[in-house]
């Protein structure tokens, strides 16, 4: 693509979705939402001035990988663990729920098994990005709201990557051991190598140079990019790299400067990965697909929101908080695009169904986001009163 055509793009999406915002906070809409909507107003199935959706996409992918990267680096070790103990019965017992949901409604619609399954797997997961994005930092970082949340969302998200590491392997001769062995000693492999140049390098030079702050800002940027690349070429996800390289600097007393600074950067991406996912739908085939979209939405925004109150309820939480844990979580993730867009790829779903998967996930994003800066606190509330940053 030429140079003018990025620059073009990069006008298109964030010009557009500054006048589209501007409509939208008067009619007290949802940014998130906006992003959306701008995406597919001037994308292919609309105006058409953004037709290069793989370009797109590949630029919002890294609105993803600084997201994960940031996770990680507010997460050290050993909190990760125990918040990872508290919560793995819940988000176990509520995946296998949410996965048996989709595929009930995968046959209720005559879809085949594997396509019916592939649903399953993309309702299992909740939004990373709309879970913290809308959750204030004070909420996010210092109370137990945001430590129930994030924990569900990590093994959440451990799962979603498992998945996306799985789906390319070969499993017409029976178990692929020798893969997942692969797999295995590569992520044992990126983890070790990633606690090693830490700890021997990395933090030596951050302590070294700690006050020009240009510099911690592009280390952290190159480390994040470097072990999302050096997964990507064992094999894993870049994903798993960024949240690893997350993690390794956790325990570093700069790890909350970077986070600060590095915010706004993924921000911007994030920008982009919303408008993507507007621009990347084919309005043509909405009457093939709107009717089962809209059946698994309402059933994912309206079950999951009382399967995690449940839950929590169970295991002692209080009523309130499980509820407003459960509303947070209540969408479908961006992993399940991710999912079947790969399942598409692979042959795995047809067109249609990767379709459906893609539509319904965009309307729990824009419903459940909706819902949640009406009701609850967030940094983009429509409120003054539950405005919270």
């Amino acid at each position: 693509m030429a140079t003018e055509s990025i620059i073009f793009y990069m006008f298109v999406i964030f010009t557009g979705a500054a006048l589209l915002a501007t409509v939208g906070l008067y009619a007290r809409q949802s940014l998130l939402v906006i992003y959306m909507i701008s995406g597919v107003l001037v994308g292919p199935s609309v105006l058409g001035l953004v037709n290069d959706d793989v370009v797109i996409k590949q630029i919002a992918h890294i609105g993803i990988i600084f997201l994960l990267f940031l996770i990680g680096i507010n997460l050290p070790p050993q909190k990760l663990f125990l918040m990872l103990c508290k919560t793995s019965v819940i988000a176990g017992i509520s995946s296998v729920l949410f996965l048996l949901l989709g595929i009930l409604c995968g046959f209720a619609f005559g879809y085949t098994l594997a396509e019916s399954v592939i649903i399953g797997v993309a309702l299992m997961f909740s939004s990373t990005i709309i879970g913290l994005k809308l959750l204030p930092t004070t909420v996010l970082h210092h109370q137990h709201t945001g430590e129930i949340i994030i924990s569900i969302l990590l093994l959440q998200d451990f799962i979603a990557i498992l998945i996306l590491m799985l789906l390319p392997v070969q499993w017409q001769n029976g178990m692929p051991w020798l893969e997942m062995v692969q797999l295995a000693l590569s992520l044992l492999g990126l983890i070790t190598f990633a606690y090693l140049f830490e700890r021997l390098i990395l933090i030596k030079l951050i302590r070294r140079f700690n006050r020009l702050h240009e510099y911690i800002f592009l280390m952290a940027i190159g480390w994040c990019l470097g072990m999302a690349e050096l997964s990507s070429m064992l094999g894993l996800s870049a994903e798993v790299g960024a949240f690893i390289a997350g993690v390794a600097l956790a325990t570093s007393p700069i790890a909350l400067f970077i986070s600060d600074n590095l915010r706004p950067l993924r921000d911007f991406f994030l920008v982009i990965f919303f408008f993507a996912l507007g621009a990347g739908f084919d309005l043509s085939i909405l009457g093939g697909v709107l009717l089962p979209s809209l059946v698994i939405a309402v059933l994912a925004m309206s079950l999951k929101p009382y399967i995690f109150k449940l839950l929590l309820v169970r295991f002692r939480e209080p009523a309130d908080v499980s509820l407003e844990v459960g509303v947070r979580l209540g969408q479908v993730s961006e992993f399940s695009l991710f999912i079947a867009v790969l399942a598409l790829e692979l042959e795995l779903i047809g067109e249609l169904v990767s379709s459906v998967i893609q539509l319904s996930t965009m309307l729990t994003f824009i419903f459940s986001s909706y819902f949640i800066v009406k009701h609850y606190p967030s940094p983009i509330a429509i409120s003054d009163k539950l405005r919270r940053d």
